[in-house]
């Protein structure tokens, strides 16, 4: 281990104890989220500064770094699985009617998918008004090759019919998709959970005291499972330092510079969405300051992991702890959400794309023509990302070929991804949460937390 080495993990070092410390002053958890943020760019950014010439000294700290960053997002990623089973088990078992069930999805899929189409208009209306293009792109060897890549990617994805990403979600083989083997298997676990809930309802009918027994089994398994969630969530400030140490420190200047009209485009749309979240929770009847205060966190977490599968559990947790949605509701929001109607990865980037290839198709992207098929594509897309897998990429890899455009695009934009995929996912579990919560406000079905458990952004969590 060299000096510099040595140095740089002893201040790292140094911030995870400050962290400690402040977890025991009784510092909220959103605090310390926020403080971590902020601690892991200036981290990332005097790196970048001090070892300029000497990469080697970045990449070794990242390699140490990525212990706590990338352990922390395998913790979360171990507990999506069995939290999604038990408490959609759990959730069914609750439910008087199984009708009640189909109205509670068949709102949360439509908010989704309405979320997203709102979405795509915004992306559209930000590109025309910046006058992004592809024209005048530089397409280097670096650019083309990335560019043979997604062609190839393509033939994977151009022929999904809509019945056979209909057919991807219904599980083969539980186990399987219990270790999340397919693209589509949180749907498949998220399905299988409600038919055993269904079955366990059938039981209680059938037999009262077999059915008591099987949900008493079933409300220890939760209460497990969830107490193994707020384990793991107490670990998110130092999971989050290591997450932006690292997004800041491997960030390229020259890339970011040459699209940064694209950046600020995308940034635009995004927070334009963000503005339609709170829009339509204030129509719900709920105050969004409130909604962004709770979930601060979970959106903190979204924003540095670029995962919304990982953060499914404090998505989860936060909704019925924060926002007293109801556990079913929570469930289906967050699984859904993950896969389904993404707003930032099936909605504003696919559409972006769209409108800055189309003059070079000799297309008018502000013909009503083109943007309501196009709208009506990413709609129907929406769906086929969580077929196949891959977020905005595979997005792009559905639309562009189904408008008849090419793919490059999609290639020369890849280095700045990051970048915009933190806060394009950051909006796919707001609009997750969103969905969650105006469902539940509309069905008159909210929950409140129970005993002194530790939310997100209470005084208890900020203890843990």
């Amino acid at each position: 281990m060299t000096l510099a080495l040595g140095l740089n993990l002893s201040v790292i070092i140094g911030f995870v104890i400050g962290l400690i410390k402040l977890s025991k002053m009784g510092l909220p958890l959103s605090r310390r989220v926020l403080i971590s943020l902020v601690a892991g760019a200036l981290l990332g950014v005097a790196l970048q500064a001090i070892y300029v010439d000497s990469p080697a000294v970045i990449e070794a700290t990242l390699a140490w770094s990525n212990v706590l960053g990338s352990g922390y997002v395998s913790l979360l990623k171990m507990i999506i699985m069995p939290l999604i089973l038990v408490t959609m088990i759990a959730a069914v078992v609750r439910m008087e009617a199984v009708a009640a069930l189909g109205k509670i999805g068949g709102l949360v899929i439509g908010i989704l998918i309405g979320t997203t189409v709102i979405a795509a208009f915004v992306g559209i209306a930000v590109t025309n008004l910046f006058g992004l293009t592809a024209e005048g792109l530089t397409e280097g060897a670096r650019e083309l090759a990335r560019a043979e890549v997604l062609v190839g990617r393509q033939s994977t994805v151009a022929d999904l019919a809509l019945g056979q990403i209909i057919l991807s979600f219904i599980p083969q083989n539980i186990f399987s998709d219990l270790t999340g083997a397919r693209p589509t298997s949180i749907i498949a676990v998220v399905i299988f959970g409600i038919l055993a809930g269904i079955a366990g309802l059938q039981l209680t009918s059938d037999s009262p005291a077999q059915g008591a027994a099987f949900r008493s089994f079933v409300e220890i398994a939760q209460a497990v499972v969830l107490r193994l969630v707020r384990m793991v969530i107490s670990l998110t400030p130092y999971g989050v330092l290591a997450l932006m140490l690292k997004v800041t420190a491997t960030s390229s200047g020259e890339d970011i510079f040459s699209l940064l009209g694209f950046i600020l485009a995308s940034y635009l749309a995004i927070a334009i969405m963000f503005v339609v979240h709170g829009l339509l929770i204030a129509l719900s009847g709920s105050n969004p300051v409130d909604y962004f205060k709770k979930v601060w966190p979970v959106l903190t977490f979204a924003f540095t992991s670029r995962s919304s599968a990982a953060t499914i559990p404090l998505n989860v947790e936060s909704q019925i702890k924060d926002l007293n949605v109801a556990s079913p509701i929570a469930n289906l929001s967050a699984s859904f959400g993950a896969s389904i109607g993404q707003n930032g990865c099936a909605g504003i980037y696919p559409a972006m794309l769209a409108v800055m290839i189309a003059p070079t198709m000799g297309v008018d992207p502000m013909d009503p023509m083109f943007i309501i098929t196009l709208v009506g594509v990413v709609a129907v897309s929406s769906f086929g990302v969580a077929g196949v897998g891959g977020g905005a990429t595979f997005a792009a890899l559905i639309v562009l070929p189904a408008m008849g455009f090419p793919v490059a695009l999609a290639a020369l934009l890849i280095s700045i991804e990051p970048l915009i995929d933190m806060a394009r996912t950051a909006l796919n579990v707001s609009g997750s949460m969103t969905s969650g919560l105006i469902t539940s406000r509309v069905l008159g079905m909210t929950e409140r937390p129970a005993g002194n458990l530790p939310t997100l952004t209470g005084e208890a969590s900020g203890k843990a």
